[in-house]
């Protein structure tokens, strides 16, 4: 393979917004992704879930997004290694090499780690029978609305995906129930008061303890959590989002000072490797977010800096891109 400037690992979001700043600034990119498409967690987990807090879109789906953001980070038609994890990382002296699980080799001179939470696996209910229900009335995200078509639906979490789901299909369903352990959420404020004043009813402070169905899922127990009381509740969908169990996979081999299942950086986000730089929801540091908004500025960032040492002459700010040879395009 050839030797690229600058190599990033993940194609999400951060990632792809780093290969067009990095493509803008004059730079060879390479792309590796263990998803076999470009997008990240937009495309893979919820693509039909709208994102409210991305500059210039007052509400966007996130496959719309991702579809944007594809056409925007490869139009410098950066190299694409996708259903490849990158397994080890070899330091050369000039250049790195970065071997992938498939055996492919990949030097580079710079690498920018954007890959999102890591390899992720969504959290379970914990209740016997669920591995049998799932996509037979149990999900664990939501890749096409029209499931939800008319179905009695449970949706289980206190976060803002679940009252994310709540105002998205609150159309389509027949019924939404917001199932949640306690009274207090960890969802924005307009949309718990949204979700309130909606047809959406809440059973809160209860959790699932059994499934019900043959083929498919037919209706749930619940229990108190404080009166340990248990009803029976007639559904034929149950939407689970209590989070996502991630793991940075082989990158915690790779000598890199990890913090909390995340990469720290500096101010520049450099990691303690040379040359080696992580943005986005795997980064860390003192003043994070974990935002698109702000993970893109970080990509931006890291670009320059990556720039600057493959050649120090380079200005680290390029100027504004509406001033560039882009624009009259």
């Amino acid at each position: 393979m050839n030797l690229v400037d600058v190599t990033i690992i993940g194609g999400g979001p951060c990632g792809l917004f780093a290969s067009f700043y990095a493509g803008l600034r004059g730079m060879s990119v390479r792309i590796v992704d263990s998803l076999p498409e470009l997008g990240g967690q937009l495309t893979a987990l919820y693509p039909e879930k709208y994102v409210f807090d991305m500059p210039g879109f007052p509400k966007v789906l996130a496959k719309d997004l991702a579809r944007d953001l594809v056409v925007q980070g490869t139009q410098f038609h950066p190299e694409l290694v996708l259903e490849h994890t990158a397994s080890t990382l070899e330091d050369v002296g000039d250049h790195y090499l970065i071997h992938t699980d498939k055996g492919m080799v990949l030097p580079t001179r710079t690498v920018i780690i954007s890959a999102g939470a890591g390899a992720f696996q969504p959290t379970k209910i914990g209740v016997e029978r669920e591995d049998e229900f799932v996509g037979r009335g149990i999900y664990y995200g939501v890749r096409d609305r029209s499931i939800f078509s008319g179905k009695k639906l449970l949706i289980i979490g206190g976060g803002d995906s679940a009252f994310d789901w709540c105002m998205n299909l609150e159309e389509i369903a027949e019924s939404i129930t917001l199932v949640h352990r306690r009274d207090v959420f960890k969802a924005h404020e307009e949309s718990v008061e949204t979700v309130r004043n909606s047809s959406v009813g809440m059973k809160l402070f209860y959790v699932v303890k059994e499934l019900h169905g043959e083929d498919a899922l037919t209706g749930v127990t619940l229990e108190n959590t404080q009166t340990k009381e248990t009803e029976f509740v007639d559904c034929d969908a149950l939407c689970v989002n209590i989070g996502f169990k991630s793991s940075l996979g082989p990158l915690k081999e790779w000598g890199l000072t990890i913090e909390k299942n995340q990469i720290a950086t500096n101010e520049k986000f450099e990691t303690n490797l040379p040359r080696v730089f992580a943005v986005g929801d795997v980064a860390t540091h003192s003043s994070k977010l974990k935002l698109i908004a702000t993970g893109v500025g970080e990509a931006a960032t890291a670009v320059c800096f990556a720039k600057t040492y493959i050649d120090p002459s380079a200005k680290l700010f390029p100027g504004h891109s509406s001033d560039s040879e882009l624009a009259s395009k």
